[in-house]
């Protein structure tokens, strides 16, 4: 007797659906493609507990009738594919034909549609993959997906579910993509019975759909990318590199279509590599436009993945285009900040030009001469002015100034100098003894190093470091303490965060509270930021936390698992 049988219809469908409904969003993914693919101008989509307890979308396109409405729930049940030939050149979103079945076989599903010149709709009701109602009822033109109960037949699914902040933001990350993938497209967003997010049909440019989405983080016009070569079209926007922070979000369409692929994020980080700053991601959205036959987007069960055939040509355009634009970005900040003036009407007086100093003669520079130093009051150094320079910042070149009698030797300063951490006034030190650490100052120099004499010989010491350093000490002492000043700002800053850093958020928050950021959930990726450590608070809000969720995200994948020295790189990212 043979042990080789043929899976039940309903286990078949179960195993279909843990490839391809991963989570709700998913299920929202698969219902908003059919609805695009089916010419619709206007999606509503509902969500209700994180998705696991109701996901609705509503679309106004052709509809089916109850023939396609009893058929779609077949495995391998299409329309939009017909031979072999096709499926080397798709053309639509969907078209493996498992999406609604396999969802099916999870969830209590009802489907409610009606096509163009029917007079009435049709409405099928399925339990966990089993057909309860079929019948007849009036309703708009368009389809309506329902899913309640997600999983509801399969528990164990349900742990594997992330928290419903989570869940809520990958949903959120679904709905943005098509709403910019198609600007054209009118898109409603409600959780719990609260739109979040209501896009025009019809009304928007990709640079205004992407303004609109990204709302107030983008404080500047976006840098237009655009590049063509031999059936290949690549159009799109970037943030300016100084706006991208370690949370920044890019997004990648192929022919339409949102994916994830390594080749083309890189492409574009080869075309940044000489502009964004290091920590800091690209941010945009990129629309690559080729041939289909070019493209195989059938290599993963969610469609997420595509690959290339001339993937080394779309990398060098892509790399070529993004540092293009970029360069042509520097060349209008340029012009911008030294722009010449209007010429003058020839009735205007022009005013007189500055003299212009003498040419300098090799009379002017004699052979250096090494002169006395000036003595100087050892005292504690103060800190560079503007504590928000970064350090990697290049001194002022050294100048040589023209040969002057030496100055007359000053005397030692009174008062007592000032302690940089606390303020607090301590004696001075004479001049040549050694300092408390066992270094005698010597003097400053080019006003970024200090110059000490030890034991062991000459020691300099970089102000910027070392006064970072006072920093870190500072916080954190403040955090072991519990002491961290925090300071609220003036107007709270309204942020969106990906999925990936809203689970940052939700694993680390306690840390992250306690660094003296306040942060507070709004619903749908969406959150208010209302304090800062009050070390910080001089920063622009979004850029601190998105470092500190950046530093939390590099802990987690280099295996840092002691709480010390984990907080130990958040507060020196600090």
């Amino acid at each position: 007797m043979s042990r080789i049988k043929i899976l039940p219809e309903q286990v078949a469908n179960q195993i279909a659906a843990g490839e391809v409904v991963e989570r709700p969003a998913s299920v929202v993914k698969e219902f908003v493609e059919n609805a695009i693919d089916a010419g619709a101008r206007q999606l509503r989509i509902e969500v209700e507990g994180a998705g696991t307890r109701l996901l609705r979308v509503v679309d106004d396109g052709e509809g089916m009738d109850q023939d396609d409405v009893l058929l779609c729930l077949e495995r391998h049940a299409t329309s939009k594919l017909a031979s072999r030939e096709q499926l080397a050149a798709i053309t639509t979103l969907g078209f493996r034909g498992e999406a609604v079945p396999s969802i099916a076989s999870v969830s209590r599903l009802t489907i409610t549609s009606r096509p163009a010149g029917s007079a009435l709709g049709t409405r099928i009701e399925v339990h966990y993959g089993k057909v309860a109602k079929v019948h007849d009822m009036g309703c708009s033109q368009g389809t309506v997906m329902e899913v309640r109960d997600l999983f509801g037949n399969v528990p164990a699914r349900r742990k594997f579910l992330k928290s419903p902040q989570t869940e809520l933001a990958h949903i959120d990350e679904v709905v943005r993509s098509y709403a910019l993938a198609r600007p054209a497209l009118g898109v409603t967003f409600a959780v719990d019975g609260r739109d979040v997010l209501d896009l025009p049909a019809g009304a928007d440019s990709l640079e205004q759909r992407l303004t609109r989405l990204t709302g107030s983080r983008s404080q500047g016009p976006f840098i237009p990318v655009h590049a063509q070569d031999q059936g290949l079209d690549l159009t799109g926007f970037l943030l300016p590199p100084e706006e991208g922070t370690g949370s920044s979000r890019l997004s990648l369409f192929v022919n339409g279509r949102a994916v994830r692929d390594r080749l083309l994020t890189h492409a574009v980080a080869e075309g940044l590599r000489h502009f964004l700053m290091k920590g800091r991601r690209p941010a945009g959205a990129l629309f690559l436009g080729l041939p289909p036959a070019e493209v195989d987007v059938n290599v993963h069960p969610a469609k997420h993945e595509v690959r290339f055939r001339q993937g080394a040509r779309i990398h060098q355009l892509v790399a070529a285009a993004v540092a293009g634009a970029m360069a042509a970005h520097q060349e209008r900040l340029k012009e911008s900040l030294f722009v010449m003036p209007p010429s003058r009407g020839r009735g205007e007086a022009e005013a007189p030009s500055p003299p212009r100093p003498p040419e300098p003669s090799q009379a002017a520079f004699p052979a250096l001469q090494v002169r006395e130093p000036a003595p100087v009051t050892a005292r504690s150094w103060a800190p560079p002015a503007g504590t928000g320079e970064s350090r990697s910042a290049r001194p002022a070149p050294i100048r040589f100034p023209h040969p002057q009698p030496p100055p007359p030797k000053p005397e030692p300063l009174p008062g007592a100098a000032r302690n940089v951490e606390t303020g607090a006034a301590r004696p001075p030190v004479p001049a040549g003894e050694p300092a408390p650490s066992g270094l005698r100052l010597i003097g400053p120099f080019d006003d970024s190093y200090l110059l000490c004499e030890s034991d062991a010989g000459l020691v300099v010491i970089d102000q910027h470091a070392a006064h970072e350093r006072l920093l870190f000490e500072q916080l954190r002492r403040q955090f072991d303490e519990r002491q961290t000043a925090s300071q609220a700002l003036l107007f709270p800053k309204m942020i969106s965060l990906g999925p990936e850093e809203i689970e940052l958020l939700a694993k680390h928050g306690e840390e992250i509270a306690r660094l003296g950021i306040e942060v507070g959930e709004l619903g749908a990726g969406s959150y208010v930021l209302r304090a800062l450590p009050a070390l910080l608070a001089h920063l622009p809000a979004e850029e601190v936390l998105g470092d500190v969720l950046d530093r939390y995200r590099g802990c987690d994948l280099e295996g840092q698992r002691s709480a010390s020295g984990r907080l130990d790189a958040v507060l020196a990212t600090m």
